[in-house]
């Protein structure tokens, strides 16, 4: 594990105590390729007390606490109630998805190989939506169209 010296860990801070209007966020995210926008968008800010309590217990990695598959469901559900036309049908994994967390010193963006093609206009969208002054996208499979949690068994 990778620890922050106390420079780079106070720098980190000033960074993200210059923020005026909305501190950085992690959280999910869904691509629609039709409109070329983001939906389904849920975040949380990132404080810099979080990462003080993450640093201090060790922990290298802040994510948003729930998973595309229960907010699918939750969106789902409601709009099936409310007989309502909704973008949360079928199979969520199906629907480009990625998730935006910390990860020691840096934001990063989880995302599979749907996400090449599109690439400049996503890195502008994130930094936008989660207010982001720098992050890496990182692939994995497990963001791949098809994948997720029933594709892995």
């Amino acid at each position: 594990m990778t620890r922050l010296t106390d420079s780079e860990h106070q720098a980190l801070m000033d960074d993200m105590k210059g923020f005026d209007e909305q501190m950085p966020c992690v959280g999910i995210f869904w691509y629609d390729p039709t409109e070329k926008a983001l939906f389904g968008v849920r975040k949380q800010e990132l404080t810099p007390k979080m990462v003080e309590e993450a640093a201090e217990k060790g922990l290298p990695f802040i994510n948003y606490p729930h998973l595309h598959r229960q907010i699918w469901a939750k969106e789902h559900f409601r709009a099936e109630a409310m007989q309502q036309e909704t973008k949360f049908q079928g199979d969520y994994t199906q629907i480009p998805r990625g998730r935006v967390a910390w990860n020691i010193n840096k934001f990063i963006v989880l995302v599979g190989k749907w996400a090449e093609p599109v690439l400049d206009e996503l890195t502008t969208m994130i930094e936008q939506e989660f207010s982001l002054p720098y992050f890496e996208f990182v692939y994995d499979k497990h963001w791949d169209l098809g994948r997720g949690w029933s594709g892995d068994m």
